[in-house]
């Protein structure tokens, strides 16, 4: 599925994102305001939404809401450079990544492809697939589906590859930047974030261990790790 949705008021840097776009291979739709493009969004038809933040009539985190009341698909958030509060507020509010303009499409589609390799490596369904356990998690892969003591967890597509990463190490200390290649399917840039706020993000969605500690553990200096009881 390469159905792409572009959800930005700047017509001309659409136009040119979505000729490139289409040159890779991707199908291709356009809105220009932010209630559109969530309605858009919800319709159920694309891969993926690539959203600006600064639109009319309803800017691009309030847009992020509105996905992400109904929906986890994949949403990629284009930011002013510089501005980290509005990325830090994406991420928080379940932007999957970021990228930061000015960017050149090459750049923009080297991330769709990440974010979507991801997603879509397991398109099937695998009936009878053993689950990956961790104390009260288990996590299925093939399914993109994990729960916390028999509860669904509801993940974006990132949050459930980094689970994914840290479920296979379990026990053990994952760096940042080993978590950055293998769920976001890009290397770690300098000063980035974007990990620490998808594992805050995490926390809150699992549950404890007995002692009351997150599962979740930041170990100095190496990463973070997967606690299981």
């Amino acid at each position: 599925m390469n159905q792409v949705l572009l959800i930005d008021d700047d017509i001309e840097l659409v136009t040119m994102f979505r000729e490139f776009l289409e040159q890779e291979g991707f199908a291709v739709d356009c809105e220009h305001d932010g209630q559109r493009g969530a309605a858009a969004a919800l319709s159920g038809q694309y891969a993926i939404a690539i959203l600006d933040v600064m639109m009319p009539r309803m800017n691009g985190l309030e847009t992020l809401r509105q996905i992400r009341h109904q929906s986890q698909m994949p949403v990629l958030m284009l930011t002013a450079r510089g501005d980290d509060t509005d990325r830090i507020v994406g991420l928080e509010l379940g932007a999957d990544d970021y990228v930061t303009k000015p960017c050149t499409p090459r750049e923009l589609t080297a991330r769709i492809r990440a974010i979507l390799r991801r997603t879509q490596n397991h398109t099937g369904i695998e009936l009878g697939e053993t689950a990956l356990v961790a104390g009260k998690l288990s996590l299925w892969p093939g399914q993109r589906r994990a729960s916390w003591e028999q509860v669904p967890l509801e993940l974006t597509s990132t949050e459930f590859n980094l689970l994914e990463v840290l479920i296979r190490h379990v026990g053990k200390p994952v760096s940042k930047n080993t978590l950055s290649e293998q769920a976001l399917g890009r290397p770690l840039a300098r000063f980035d974030r974007n990990i620490d706020v998808h594992l805050s993000s995490l926390r809150h969605k699992l549950g404890n261990l007995a002692d009351g500690r997150s599962c979740l553990q930041t170990v100095y200096r190496l990463g973070y790790q997967l606690v299981k009881e």
